[in-house]
């Protein structure tokens, strides 16, 4: 969980420190800090922070443009999904730029008169942290950005009327150029700023996008659409229940809990050496999740440690722990007790009892002595990997996590040992 958001006083120390001033006009004077944060037709000809590195000196003033081009303030002959695939691109092998691209984002967004320009500039955002986080010294002022923006519509539509009334009391000609700009096209801001919120708490603790592959087109449409279409990963269970029910009425689990676990088994995962401890390609495991996150799962699979590493993901980024936060406690405290481990599971929310109960099924399974044989993971091995994905603990203490980590992993092998989950046999 992220610190409270910093104070719009605090956000405007932090800009005085880090922002490279710009300065206008025939004697260079410095624009003002709430000019330099504020919307701009025109280019910039040095970056928006304060750096020494020559690469990013440069390519900041490119990515100003990109940005302009994705908002439509700037005429380009590229679609937006291949500029935001450069944008991205771009921030996601240069480290460097990624605090650039979002202090652009906040420039663009602010004092906007054009409400598409400005919905587009939130919708980069929130592609944008799909793939990486910004940095942890710039990371409380944009959550502090986005957290002002979380019930703002009402106050972002005021502020646009008055600056267009602004503007045409300045210039009677600017009257017909900008009236359609004031007409709310898209989500509402705070759909975004909402979105944005949830994501860079995620985004700052699993890092963004890994692997060598570069981003893809495909991936920069799936970032949009999950704005509005909650992905199967990173979400509450829920919310992927509330997401198949059209598809998959029926069913009392969540859809790629079983595909999956039926995937790492289709390939022979009980009989793999390593499995679940081994990691899968990162970048085939990224073009898996992909895929399930458009209800498809491809033929072509043939290691079993994709899905089982996908699997793995799944539990670990769900927005809740399989194991919700108010029972932790009482599963540390019984990691020795078989009955009371037991006794958790029932007390369990029932979508919580029955996704657990499976998952426990599921690798009950693979401590099987006659499979243990040949994957060399006994269940004393099988709880230390899955563990961590099913109980999340919440203390920033060393000592703490150490000494918890071993009761956790104590917790979910009396499970896998003691548990009951014939029924899930028969259960989808």
């Amino acid at each position: 969980t992220l610190r409270k958001p910093i104070s719009q006083s605090s956000m405007a120390d932090w800009a005085s420190k880090n922002l490279n001033m710009h300065t206008q006009g025939i004697f260079r004077r410095r624009i003002s800090i709430s000019n330099m944060l504020s919307w701009n037709g025109g280019s910039i000809k040095k970056p928006m922070l304060i750096t020494s590195n020559r690469a990013i000196k440069k390519e900041a003033c490119e990515m100003f443009k990109l940005v302009q081009s994705y908002m439509g303030d700037r005429q380009t002959r590229m679609d937006r999904n291949h500029v935001a695939l450069v944008t991205v691109t771009k921030c996601w092998s240069m480290q460097g730029l990624r605090d650039e691209l979002y202090i652009q984002l906040i420039r663009q967004t602010t004092d906007n008169t054009c409400y598409r320009s400005l919905a587009w500039g939130w919708e980069l955002m929130a592609i944008s942290l799909a793939f990486f986080s910004p940095s942890p010294k710039f990371q409380s002022y944009l959550e502090g950005y986005i957290y002002r923006h979380l019930d703002s519509d009402e106050n972002i539509a005021q502020r646009i009327k008055e600056l267009v009334d602004l503007k045409n009391k300045k210039n009677s000609k600017s009257r017909k150029k900008r009236k359609q700009n004031t007409e709310e096209e898209g989500l509402p801001i705070s759909t975004y700023a909402k979105y944005c919120y949830r994501k860079l708490q995620k985004v700052a603790v699993t890092g963004g996008k890994k692997g060598l592959r570069k981003p893809t087109v495909e991936e920069i449409t799936h970032a949009r659409n999950a704005i509005v279409t909650p992905s199967l990963f990173g979400s509450s269970l829920e919310e992927i229940m509330l997401r198949q029910q059209d598809m998959y009425p029926g069913h009392k689990l969540p859809w790629v809990q079983t595909q999956l676990s039926q995937q790492v088994l289709a390939l022979g995962g009980e009989q793999t050496e390593g499995i679940f401890r081994i990691p899968g390609d990162i970048d085939e495991v990224n073009a898996l999740k992909l895929q399930v996150d458009q209800w498809r799962i491809p033929s072509g699979l043939s290691d079993p440690n994709i899905p089982a590493s996908l699997l793995k993901l799944w539990y670990r980024e769900l927005e809740e722990p399989v194991i919700p936060q108010q029972f932790y406690k009482e599963c540390i405290s019984n990691y020795e007790n078989p009955d009371a481990a037991v006794a958790v599971v029932q007390l369990l929310p029932e979508l919580n009892r029955l996704v657990l109960c499976y998952l426990i099924h599921f690798l009950q399974i693979f401590a099987q002595p006659s499979n243990v044989g040949r994957t060399k993971m006994d269940v004393n091995n099988l709880a230390m990997v899955m563990a961590p994905n099913c109980l999340r603990c919440q203390s920033d203490d060393p000592r703490i996590i150490f000494e918890n980590t071993r009761k956790e992993m104590s917790f979910l092998r009396m499970l896998i040992v003691h548990l009951d989950t014939s029924f899930i046999k028969g259960l989808v």
